[in-house]
């Protein structure tokens, strides 16, 4: 599986620090972990079926790699990070700063690290960097995801129903969020 290089500064870490957060360049040897990352964003999912632990492998296996090619097809000019807690990777970033927005392609952590706050902090790095720029920031999130209610907390609204996702905007002329 292809893994492109990535473009551009790593993002700011003033929120993130407190969280003992850093970022580093995604890695051909971070493909394991990545599919285990994105396994634990489906298991409620698959815990809905009635497949046998191989074929949800077979099934997860095939998704990530399908995300995968997407991501890095689409996105040309992302950062591909590895969220670090205490040198230990927790998560993954992918970011793309266009011209008019930042777009948070993806951000996940493991079970371990999510309602910690590590993710609000994060993202609100990601706003002030997009708001320093006079940018907006935008992800698309699916609709069911328990992370909704933070990005609601954070200020951002929806800009377009794609179905399963909504994608959600926060301009950088809003208001930041407390904390």
């Amino acid at each position: 599986m292809e893994v492109r290089l990535q473009t551009g500064a790593l993002p700011p870490c003033r929120h993130a620090e407190e969280h003992r957060i850093a970022y580093r360049s995604m890695r051909e040897s971070d493909m394991p972990f990545l599919a285990a990352l994105y396994r634990s964003t489906r298991e409620a999912e698959l815990a809905r079926t009635f497949w046998s632990e191989p074929e949800k492998q077979t099934f997860i296996a095939m998704q990530f790699q399908a995300q995968h090619r997407h991501y890095q097809a689409h996105y040309p000019a992302a950062l591909w990070l590895i969220i670090e807690q205490e040198k230990t990777a927790v998560g993954r970033l992918y970011l793309e700063r266009w011209t008019s927005e930042h777009r948070i392609i993806d951000i996940a952590l493991l079970p371990e690290a999510r309602g910690k706050g590590a993710g609000g902090a994060i993202v609100r790095d990601l706003m002030e960097e997009a708001a320093g720029a006079g940018k907006a920031v935008s992800i698309h999130v699916e609709k069911e995801n328990p992370a909704m209610s933070l990005y609601d907390r954070l200020g951002f609204v929806k800009r377009e129903d794609k179905g399963v996702y909504d994608l959600l905007n926060w301009r950088a002329d809003l208001k930041m969020p407390a904390g």
